[in-house]
């Protein structure tokens, strides 16, 4: 995942980012005031569309408090007007059976709070999109550590049309990979001592049953969070080509050992909104020094009617979409020649000879061995071990939970996707 520093903004536009992974920034800042977050977006693709609406907060623990009592309507310049349901926790939908975004069509958005609030977007035209032609992949190398070292990875890209009136625009990504965890646990062990009067029954024999649904491969779904934005403001004709979406560190993720997958989105954008996420873009790379760039200075296409001067976070972004999945297998990555992933995932190995001593009385059994392993939630045990020439029981073998179970870091429900990716 790609980590930016600080983002700044977000300690003001709260629930606009909610869904990236970056904690905000957040200085203590007299003055302060509480002001309406709003994140909507129309496309024209066939889906419900959500507003969401907050108020930004400054302390970084705070919970942003949300707008669970606004009426939100759009009207388009056909006369038309769509009323988004209320869902409650400050989000409202509309109805996808009922309106859909059309290219070439304007839309208005408006939000009711109370009684005296009234708020209003910017008229937003619909541009249409050219489709992307082709999603691919490259060996490539990143600079880190403040630009004195490199990271080899794989970064992908995407060759478009520019299309015939479009100038601006944008791009976000799902991403979808499988995995294994190092140690998948492939036994149980029945721990159970039975007390008689004063003493236990401790079993002489470990009792090992073997795990029906072993929990090894999972797979996992990330949002991408960076902003990706390209300008032809010089007119540039033909094709869009090698345009950087995405870097993967080959071994500082999972991402790449099995098979991965990216759904690529590219919308057509406004000017406006285009000096929006450049804006916003340079605030993040402007890092924690919030005296260098305010964040307040990044506006939106969103005003109070009956208070011009008030300040209204977010943006309503009104863009075609159009999009491409690409499938890449493991042998893809292997042929690059790159750095493996390697986890933190170890295993330990203990019998009961391993806490003996002439101290004790009586000497220890599996069932302490597992006691001390695993009821205390340090380790979960994961098979046994045994002497191949004599069959004699010999370890137990222990590891991390999450490093036994992907479960615990991902789902075995396979996501929607095209079939070709098992």
């Amino acid at each position: 995942m790609l980590k930016r520093r600080g983002e700044i903004i977000v300690y003001l536009i709260a629930v606009f980012l909610l869904s990236s992974c970056i904690e905000p920034y957040t200085p203590n800042l007299s003055g302060y005031e509480s002001l309406l977050v709003v994140d909507a977006q129309i496309t024209n693709e066939n889906s419900s569309y959500t507003v969401r609406l907050s108020k930004s907060f400054q302390e970084q623990n705070a919970t942003p408090v949300v707008v669970s009592d606004a009426s939100v309507y759009l009207n388009d310049d056909r006369g038309n007007t769509m009323v988004f349901k209320n869902k409650g926790n400050g989000i409202y939908q509309t109805d996808s059976t009922q309106f859909r975004g059309e290219v070439g069509s304007t839309y208005v958005l408006h939000i009711l709070i109370g009684e005296s609030e009234e708020y209003e977007s910017e008229p937003c035209l619909m541009q249409p999109v050219p489709d992307i032609d082709s999603i691919y992949i490259a060996k490539d190398q990143q600079l880190v550590n403040n630009n004195t070292g490199t990271q080899d990875g794989v970064s992908i890209y995407l060759d478009s049309k520019w299309g015939d009136k479009n100038l601006y625009f944008r791009w976000t990504y799902d991403e979808v990979w499988k995995f294994k965890v190092s140690y998948p646990k492939k036994y149980d062990f029945l721990y159970d001592r039975t007390e008689i009067g004063t003493g236990l029954i401790i079993p002489t024999e470990p009792r090992l049953i073997p795990v029906s649904d072993v929990k090894e491969y999972c797979w996992k779904t990330h949002q991408g969070d960076n902003i990706i934005i390209r300008s032809n403001q010089n007119g540039q004709t033909g094709r869009l080509t090698k345009q950087p979406i995405y870097f993967i560190a080959s071994d500082k993720s999972d991402r790449l050992m099995l098979q991965y997958s990216i759904l690529i989105k590219q919308y057509s954008i406004s000017k406006d909104e285009y000096e929006f996420w450049n804006k916003l873009n340079q605030v993040n790379v402007a890092g924690g020094d919030i005296f260098a760039r305010q964040p307040y200075a990044v506006s939106g296409n969103i005003r109070n009617l009956k208070n011009l001067n008030e300040r209204v976070l977010g943006y309503f972004k009104v863009s075609a979409v159009t999009q491409k999945r690409k499938n890449i297998p493991f042998s893809d990555f292997v042929a690059m020649n790159l750095p493996f992933y390697h986890d933190a995932c170890e295993f330990v190995l203990k019998s009961p000879a391993d806490f003996d001593s002439p101290f004790k009385f009586p000497h220890p059994t599996w069932d302490d061995v597992y006691w001390y392993m695993c009821v205390q939630d340090i380790y979960t045990f994961i098979y046994p071990l045994y002497d191949p020439a004599t069959n004699k029981l010999m370890k137990f073998v222990f590891t991390s939970r999450e490093c036994a179970n992907c479960e615990l870091t991902g789902t075995r429900i396979k996501p929607y996707m095209s079939d070709d990716i098992k």
